[in-house]
C-alpha cells in the first residue's frame, strides 16, 4: 500500500457510495466517522465533498445504514470519548477487551437498567429508554451514548424515516441498540474472513481471550499508527480512551 502524503493515511480509500464505504471500513478495520485531530483519518475526509448533503445526496450519513445492516461492521459512539465510528468485528473485539477492563467504562445504575432490558428483549430504542428511565430524549441519548462508549451497546439496526404527504426522506433515521456479543456472535470459535492489510494478525478465534487488555490496546495503537503514522501519543490516548 502506498502512503498518501497529503492525507497522511496509508492506502486511504475513496468513499463514493455505500458499497465503497463498507469496503473502506473493512480495509481500515477501525475508523472514525468524522474529521478529527488525526489528519485524513475519517470517513468524512475520504469522501469527496460533493457527496455530503448536496441536493438529494445524503452521502455517508445515509450510507452508514448499509454498513450497519451488513452484519459485519460495528457502528456507534465508541471513539474519541464517544464520537461516531466504525470497526470490523476483529478490531471492535480488541477495543471491547481493553475498555471493559477499566473501572471508568463500567455501567452506572441507569446503564445497568438499560442492559438488563436489552438482555431480556434483545435490543432497545431511545423511546424505550425514555420510558424505562422516565427521562427526556436528551438524557436517554446520553445514557445510550455512555453504553456505546463503554462497548456495552452498538447500533443493531437503522431505519429511514419518511415524512410528509410525499413520504420524503431527508436523512432522519431511527436506530435500535443491542449487545455486540449478540450482534456479532463474539463467543464463536471461528473467525470471520475479513480482509486485513497488515502483518499483525487479528485473533485466530474471536471467542478466545488470547490477549490481555494491555495487549489489545497495544495492538490497536500499532494498527492506527500504520494507518496514520503522524498520529501522536496524545491522539491515540484520546482516540482509544
Amino acid at each position: 500500500m502506498s502512503i498518501d502524503r497529503h492525507a497522511g493515511v496509508v492506502g486511504r480509500p475513496r468513499v463514493t457510495g455505500p458499497e465503497a464505504m463498507v469496503e473502506a471500513v473493512k480495509e481500515l478495520g477501525l475508523v472514525p466517522f468524522f474529521e478529527n485531530s488525526i489528519r485524513g483519518y475519517s470517513i468524512e475526509e475520504m469522501t469527496p465533498p460533493e457527496f455530503w448533503f448536496e441536493g438529494d445526496e445524503l452521502g455517508p450519513w445515509d450510507w452508514k445504514i448499509v454498513c450497519v445492516q451488513s452484519g459485519e461492521i460495528a457502528y456507534g459512539k465508541f471513539l474519541w470519548g464517544g464520537k461516531a465510528a466504525f470497526a470490523t468485528v476483529e478490531f471492535y473485539r480488541e477495543l471491547m477487551n481493553y475498555r471493559r477492563s477499566l473501572p471508568k467504562y463500567q455501567p452506572d445504575e441507569a446503564g445497568s437498567l438499560i442492559m438488563d432490558a436489552v438482555g431480556e428483549n434483545g435490543s432497545i430504542t431511545i423511546r424505550e429508554v425514555r420510558g424505562l428511565l422516565g427521562v427526556k430524549k436528551s438524557a436517554a441519548d446520553a445514557a445510550i451514548a455512555r453504553l456505546e462508549n463503554q462497548t456495552r451497546l452498538v447500533i443493531g439496526d437503522m431505519q429511514r424515516v419518511y415524512r410528509g404527504p410525499d413520504l420524503h426522506y431527508n436523512g432522519w433515521q431511527t436506530a435500535s441498540f443491542c449487545r455486540p456479543e449478540d450482534l456479532f456472535d463474539l463467543d464463536s470459535s471461528e473467525s470471520p474472513s475479513v480482509p486485513f492489510p497488515f502483518e499483525i494478525p487479528p485473533r485466530a478465534a474471536l471467542g478466545r481471550d488470547d490477549r490481555t487488555p494491555a495487549e489489545s490496546l497495544a495492538f490497536l495503537k500499532a494498527h492506527v499508527l500504520r494507518l496514520a503514522p503522524h498520529a501522536t501519543e496524545r491522539d491515540l490516548a484520546k482516540l482509544l480512551g
